[in-house]
């Protein structure tokens, strides 16, 4: 394990609540949380660009937004390179800290490669998949009064060691209750928190303590009409978002080769198809639009951002065809102005698709910072019942497979005979 840097801690971090981001990547969710009002402790990844991302934006003291008291963002927090299989409660306390010191909340998202859908969803079978097991392991050393866990929303349905769906789900919420946490989960949209940006995620909350708080109802909502009978505001489009950054003066990308001429004729929210495998239920087969081969609609929010150096195209302000640059990507995916991302190209794309939400993490954190002050019980509650819509999905996907899986099988063996 290598400490990349420390410092004295502000004076006012035993004032205010204090956090650790484990898999922090570029600081998504530590971003997010600081300019909800928490106070950093320290952030843990092993992605050596990343971490020099946090320690350039350190140093360039760039202050956290709409702060009273003029924090400035990761001032006093540990930034620590390491696997966090090596990893103890001892690293990731203040410094001068004995073991009675405990964080407000320890946060984190485990890659999440092995259940998303745009990777080839080996789940536990993957080593990253199983990384959960190190994040409770923390969990149980440092005894954080509360939890806060994001990642894919495939892990809903992502199947256990006994191949049932929802199984791994299963797995982490009895792994949070062994160590005396009850959890809560829910999905997400990035969208109905102000981001320009359809982000679905999954959100776990855990508590030791009275009680299991709850999510931050949303503060926008899809259409104008709804925005009015809930009293939230419509939501934010790429469009929006776009006008009120500056016109890229380089990363200009248009497109060349083969797919250029149709991707001109393409309309906006449209892309060009790709094929799929024929199966029982889909006689005209699989398809969806090529990830690297869409055209943006700027009147909605944009898709979710990937962490790939091809994100969607759009029609600009100046009627030219282009690629959203990761600046752009950046600020839809609620980085603050001005944080210093160090890598090559392919590396700040990676980075950012990476991470966290921002505008999620601030409402997120904000909510929980409420929950803080009353929530130390000795007895923990009891883990409220999974959405409804979590079983509606798992039973599809049962339902989906049986259907359907021998013939996946048979064609992934013939793929790879």
């Amino acid at each position: 394990m290598t400490v990349v840097h420390k410092r004295a801690r502000d004076a006012d971090i035993g004032r205010l609540r204090t956090s650790i981001d484990l898999f922090c990547g570029a600081g998504g969710l530590t971003s997010g949380l600081e300019r909800a009002g928490w106070s950093t402790v320290s952030v843990v990844d092993n992605d050596r660009d990343a971490l020099a991302t946090l320690e350039a934006t350190r140093c360039a003291v760039l202050p956290v937004s709409g702060d009273a008291a003029g924090r400035c963002h990761l001032a006093g927090a540990k930034i620590v390179e390491a696997d966090i299989c090596l990893l103890t409660a001892r690293d990731l306390r203040p410094d001068g800290e004995d073991a009675s010191w405990r964080p407000d909340l320890l946060a984190g998202g485990p890659p999440c490669q092995p259940f998303s859908s745009a990777g080839k969803e080996r789940g536990v079978t993957d080593p990253r998949g199983r990384l959960f097991v190190e994040f409770v392991r923390l969990a149980a050393e440092l005894r954080p009064r509360l939890i806060l866990f994001e990642n894919v929303q495939g892990l809903v349905t992502a199947r256990g060691p006994d191949g049932s769906p929802g199984g791994v789900l299963r797995l982490i919420q009895t792994a949070f209750e062994g160590i005396g946490y009850a959890c809560r989960f829910e999905l997400l949209n990035a969208a109905d928190y102000g981001a320009a940006q359809r982000r679905v995620r999954l959100l776990m909350v855990a508590s030791s303590g009275k009680e299991v708080p709850h999510f931050p109802p949303p503060t926008h909502a899809k259409s104008a009409t709804t925005a009015q009978l809930h009293y939230v505001e419509p939501w934010v489009s790429l469009g929006e978002l776009l006008d009120g950054l500056p016109y890229p003066d380089d990363d200009i990308v248009t497109p060349t080769g083969k797919y250029a001429s149709d991707l001109l004729s393409l309309p906006p929210g449209s892309g060009l198809k790709t094929g799929g495998i024929v199966e029982a239920n889909r006689p005209g087969g699989h398809w969806g639009y090529r990830q690297d081969a869409f055209v943006a609609d700027p009147t909605q929010p944009s898709r979710t951002i990937r962490a790939a150096s091809t994100p969607d195209w759009i029609w600009d302000r100046h009627g030219l065809l282009r690629r959203l640059t990761w600046r752009e990507c950046a600020a839809l995916q609620g980085f603050p102005p001005g944080w210093r991302f160090v890598g090559t190209k392919a590396s700040l794309f990676r980075q950012i698709g990476n991470a966290v939400q921002g505008d999620v993490a601030v409402s997120v954190g904000r909510h929980l910072a409420q929950s803080v002050p009353d929530n130390d019980s000795r007895q923990a509650p009891e883990s409220p019942p999974w959405p409804p819509y979590f079983f509606k999905r798992v039973n599809y996907t049962q339902m989906e497979h049986k259907v359907n899986g021998a013939h996946r099988q048979r064609a992934r063996l013939e793929r790879s005979a």
